[in-house]
Formats: C-alpha cells, sequence, structure tokens
C-alpha cells in the first residue's frame, strides 16, 4: 500500500500530537542556565536553557512569569512545564508554567535521599498498600495529646460515626525524642491489636518542625505495621516520608477523620435503599458513563484550544515584530525622499540663486523682472545673498533689440 505524501503542516500537527500525548514531556522538570532572555512588549518571556553540551528554547506567557525571581542571562533555574511545536515553524520549545532558582537546603537533600533509598526498596509500592477498614469499632490516634490535631479529629469522628472508639496514644509531635515516641506509639498498638486503624498526625509547619515524620525509623516502623495507617502530617501542601509510606494520605488530620470513618446517616441511608439502587445500577452506571464521556470531551476541547490561542499569541508576537521592522524601514525611506525634496525645492528657491552671485531688483516689495516697470527717479532695493542697498535710478538704458 503506497502511502500518500503528507503537507508539511499535517507532518507538524502530528508531531505535536505525539509530543503532547508523551507523559514525559507533557509534565517534566529541566535544569539549567538561562540565556537570550528577554522580555518581550507583549510581556511573554523567551528565553533558551543551556547546559555544556545542548540547549533549547523555551517560553513564558506573562500570565506565568514571576517578574520577583529577577531572572537575566547566566541565572541557573528548575523550569517546570512541557515540550510542544509551534506549527508554523515545525520547532519545539518548552513552556515552562513555573521556575524557581536552582538551589536547595540540606534537609530538603536528605529528606530526597531518604526517600529515594525507601523507594527502591519497594516500601512505597502499592502492592504493599493495606486496606482502610470501611465500618471500624476502634481508632488509635498517635499525635500530641495537647494539640489542635486530637480535637479535630474527635470533633469529625463523633459528627460522623460516634459508635466508634478512640484511642489516643500521646506522643510529642517535634523535638529529640518525637520520633522515638512515634515509633512506639506504633508498637504498642500492633502488641496489643485493640484497634482497626491507626491515624498518625500534627498540625502544619516547617520542614524542621515536621522533620520527626522524615525519620527512617518512623518510615520502617509504619511498613512494619499490622494494622492499617493512615499519615495526617501537616497541611495539603505538606509532604513527609511517613506519608509515602504509610497505606493511606491525608491532607489534614480532619480529612484522615474522614477516611477512617463511614458516615452513620449514610450507611442507614444505605441500607433502606439497598433494593432501589440495585434497580437503577444499570441506569446509573450508563449515566455516569455519559457524564464522564462529556466531561472528557469538554476537557480534550479546552486543551485544544488552549494549544490554538498559545500558538496564535507566538505569532501575533513575531507578526508585531515583522511590522515594527517594516515601519521602521518605510520611514527611514520617507526620511530619505523628505531630505531630497528639500535639497531640490531649495535649489530653486530665490535664495539659492541670491547664493550663486545674482541679486533681487524690488520697488515697493514687489520684484521687478523687467526695465520697463522703472522710471527715473525710482526708489528702489536690490538684494544680495548677504544684505540690500538701497538706490535712486539716475538713468534707464533700454536694451537694443
Amino acid at each position: 500500500m503506497k502511502l500518500r505524501a503528507l503537507d508539511v503542516s499535517e507532518v507538524n500537527s502530528y508531531i505535536k500530537r505525539i509530543l503532547n500525548n508523551d507523559a514525559v514531556l507533557y509534565n517534566l522538570k529541566v535544569k539549567g542556565e538561562i540565556s537570550n532572555f528577554k522580555i518581550h512588549s507583549s510581556k511573554n518571556v523567551y528565553l533558551t536553557l543551556k547546559d555544556k553540551a545542548s540547549k533549547i528554547n523555551c517560553v513564558i506567557f506573562k500570565n506565568n512569569y514571576d517578574g520577583k525571581l529577577n531572572l537575566e542571562d547566566g541565572v541557573k533555574v528548575i523550569a517546570n512545564g512541557y515540550i510542544s511545536v509551534y506549527e508554523r515553524d515545525g520547532s519545539y520549545q518548552l513552556y515552562i508554567e513555573s521556575i524557581e532558582l536552582d538551589g536547595v537546603g540540606n534537609l530538603y537533600l536528605e529528606f530526597m535521599e531518604l526517600k529515594s533509598k525507601l523507594e527502591k526498596e519497594g516500601l512505597f509500592n502499592h502492592e504493599h498498600k493495606k486496606p482502610i477498614p470501611k465500618i471500624p469499632e476502634n481508632i488509635g490516634v498517635i499525635t500530641s495529646e495537647t494539640g489542635a490535631v486530637i480535637r479535630d479529629i474527635i470533633n469529625v469522628i463523633k459528627r460522623r460515626y460516634p459508635k466508634v472508639n478512640i484511642k489516643l496514644y500521646p506522643v510529642s509531635v517535634q523535638g529529640k525524642n518525637s520520633s522515638t515516641e512515634i515509633c512506639e506509639g506504633i508498637k504498642f498498638f500492633n502488641n496489643d491489636n485493640n484497634v482497626d486503624t491507626i491515624i498518625v498526625g500534627r498540625g502544619g509547619g516547617s520542614i524542621e518542625e515536621l522533620w520527626s515524620f522524615n525519620q527512617e525509623i518512623v518510615a520502617r516502623e509504619i511498613f512494619n505495621s499490622n494494622i492499617p495507617i493512615i499519615s495526617a502530617v501537616g497541611h495539603e501542601t505538606d509532604f513527609t516520608i511517613a506519608d509515602f509510606v504509610a497505606d493511606m494520605r491525608a491532607p489534614t488530620p480532619s480529612a484522615a477523620a474522614e477516611i477512617a470513618t463511614p458516615k452513620l446517616d449514610d450507611l442507614i441511608y444505605k441500607l433502606k435503599s439497598s433494593k432501589d439502587r440495585m434497580d437503577k445500577a444499570l441506569i446509573n452506571q450508563s449515566k455516569l458513563d455519559k457524564n464522564k464521556l462529556n466531561n472528557i470531551y469538554d476537557r480534550l476541547n479546552t486543551i485544544v484550544k488552549s494549544y490554538i490561542i498559545r500558538d496564535k499569541i507566538i505569532q501575533i508576537d513575531i507578526i508585531y515584530d515583522k511590522i515594527t521592522s517594516e515601519i521602521n524601514d518605510l520611514a527611514k525611506l520617507k526620511k530619505q525622499s523628505l531630505d531630497s525634496s528639500g535639497s531640490l525645492l531649495h535649489s530653486l528657491s530665490p535664495l539659492a540663486t541670491l547664493d550663486r552671485g545674482y541679486s533681487i531688483v524690488q520697488k515697493d516689495e514687489v520684484t521687478i523682472n523687467s526695465i520697463k516697470k522703472l522710471e527715473k527717479e525710482d526708489s528702489i532695493q536690490v538684494k544680495f545673498k548677504d544684505g540690500r542697498v538701497d538706490c535712486i535710478i539716475e538713468k534707464i538704458k533700454v536694451k537694443e533689440v
């Protein structure tokens, strides 16, 4: 079967689709040194990231650019974004969505080193995750007895499922001995085997304040637990090693209480409506699939429009530069033409005639171009290039033909 020849635009469009569907290229981080840094008049930023062996062109749209970073040539950064093709030129580039200066603290390096080590050992693997009991009788909580965490957990659990028993093992959640106390709490509940689920948590804080939950001994104790553990350390944006090892990670302690317990009203409602739900299961599944398809279509439609708009923004920048250059060139040509016309007009003016050694005769401010317009005793003015002479006509001599 003979394949038809593709248009250049078809090739570029096909390559763009491949790049956009690549899981790595769609969300990656690139480290390098900035060169050719330029903020366009449109406020979009164009730059090149380079290392010792290579370079890549980059774009930061104005909505994603943080001017407080003071980016310039020579600055080393870590850029987060995606690779795509600018179809008009057939060139690929990195579309940067966020950027940060290169360089991290020692604690973060220790965090990443331990995370990599435990991940290689398989402590984060999904197959080791234990399911969280749906209807627990007893929940163990390992946290400070005086903090807001235990109060939030108690309030949420009592509101959702008051039938469950809450057992607190009080520990220090930061400080020298806190990691050891956390490990002892996990061992206590496992030895007594008197709870269905364990919640390990504390409130938010800096990486130093959360460091007890980044200790290797805590990670291994969580992994070795026979009882499912929910990690609820910090706020939604905080991540610790404990979060990766635990059977479930909750963004907040209150969310952990919700994960650990059902809602009693929901259970009662489900028992009463089980027959109706079975009858309507097929219809509901059909509606759900339809909604998912509609959502996928809307998302794809939005993504396609977004790519088109971003390409058009770059195209407008290029057109703007081209028009600006053409206007400047036209202005230069017009100035040259104006200078030439001015020189020509000057050569035709009476003043130019005076420069060549001629003079102008006037009578009563009227230029005289014939002797016939003058009479004896008339007062006349003779203009030269550098002045004027007032004269009285004493004699008139007519040119003989």
